[in-house]
């Protein structure tokens, strides 16, 4: 077992590699898939994600990358507030242009299904994007439509996605169990607010901080596995659950200290692990003897750019550069490809296609947040530093 984790952690390195430099251009998530695929089905074999304990340790990867994209997302900040409407104007263009774009890839690839890849097309990804844009430092009052667009996006499709691809079972259930974690997640940040500054609580953070119990850390681990567990128990979408988790801790605004513990047993071993573990599962040979998986791989990287260059007509100026950036995608598709093998409702090829055309989206993206640094120190006097992105 510990030979087998040692080597996907070891295959892990291979993202920060990839992204070294002082203005990295691949994201890490590249690396990381590409020594999955080089060890696993489609390369030399060496890893096997069906074996234990990767499984499990694939789901909880998969939870908290869900949980990491949702904590860049705070509906309560002034950057979001200002540039909600116009945000949710793009998403709305961007969602009319999906629904014929879809049948029109179901048609012309001859794989897939409208009602999700609608979904897939529409939807973009702040775990991939808001990290490009604070590496960019981007000023985030001048791109608050961008951020808005995401965040909106982002939250509605990872809700959709497990219903349009379906798992198997009963979809009244699913709804059922998604409306529950939507609920608890909206009481505990209602509450939270209030159980903080109740004396007891006080003083156990306290007495963490100077004892080193990590006891923040751990409630939240309680919260993102409680809404785990009703999603599993439920039939529930664990998607849903790590993405709502992540709202609450960004709603509730946790110290810098528990978010970067947090980072540190997702980001440094967890997440890495999943997309390893992807990339091992994923069959280039497969999608390489299929040729409408691979037709559908290209033209829905296009057509991904495409409908959210529609959706920059919403947005007042730095159109072009605006959509590019809001067209990156990774960990929508991931889940897609995840959930579908596991359901049977996708075939290895097809899978393989989607985490392609995801990884084909971040090429705009990158080019679209490197626009809108250059227009913005254009547009910036002399002299005068650029602030960071706070995502």
């Amino acid at each position: 077992m510990f030979a087998t984790l040692a080597l996907v952690v070891a295959a892990s390195l291979a993202g920060p590699i990839l992204a070294t430099g002082r203005r990295p251009i691949v994201p890490v998530v590249v690396g990381e898939i590409a020594a999955g695929l080089i060890l696993g089905k489609s390369g030399f074999g060496l890893i096997d994600p069906n074996v234990v304990p990767l499984p499990s340790l694939s789901t909880i990867g998969f939870i908290l990358l869900m949980f990491a994209a949702g904590s860049h997302i705070d509906f309560g900040s002034p950057t979001f507030r200002a540039g909600a409407r116009r945000g949710l104007a793009a998403l709305a263009l961007v969602v009319i242009a999906s629904i014929p774009a879809a049948f029109l890839l179901v048609a012309l690839s001859g794989v897939g299904a409208p009602a999700w890849i609608a979904v897939l097309l529409a939807g973009s990804s702040a775990a991939v994007a808001f990290p490009i844009i604070a590496e960019d430092r981007l000023d985030p009052a001048s791109i608050a439509s961008l951020i808005a667009w995401i965040a909106l996006a982002d939250s509605i499709t990872v809700i959709l996605l497990p219903l349009a691809i379906g798992s198997g079972g009963s979809p009244v259930a699913a709804i059922l169990a998604d409306a529950a974690i939507i609920g608890l997640g909206v009481l505990v940040l209602a509450g939270g607010s209030r159980v903080e500054s109740w004396r007891p609580a006080r003083l156990m953070r306290g007495w963490s901080r100077t004892r080193g119990w990590a006891l923040q850390l751990r409630v939240a681990l309680v919260f993102v596995f409680v809404l785990g567990a009703i999603a599993e128990t439920w039939g529930g979408s664990q998607l849903v659950a790590g993405f709502v988790a992540g709202i609450v801790l960004a709603g509730l605004r946790e110290p810098t200290r528990v978010a970067t513990q947090l980072s540190g047993l997702a980001d440094g071993f967890l997440v890495p692990a999943f997309f390893v573990l992807l990339g091992a599962r994923l069959d280039l040979h497969a999608l390489a003897g299929d040729p409408g998986a691979l037709l559908f791989m290209v033209l829905d990287a296009v057509v991904v750019v495409l409908v959210h260059q529609v959706g920059g007509l919403a947005v007042r100026d730095r159109r072009v550069p605006t959509a590019l950036a809001a067209s990156a995608q990774l960990g929508l598709p991931s889940a897609a490809a995840t959930l579908g093998l596991q359901a049977g409702v996708l075939t290895p090829a097809l899978a393989a296609a989607l985490v392609g055309a995801a990884l084909l989206t971040l090429i705009p993206a990158v080019i679209g947040s490197l626009r809108l640094t250059e227009d913005s120190a254009g547009a910036r006097p002399s002299g005068v530093p650029t602030t960071g992105a706070a995502a």
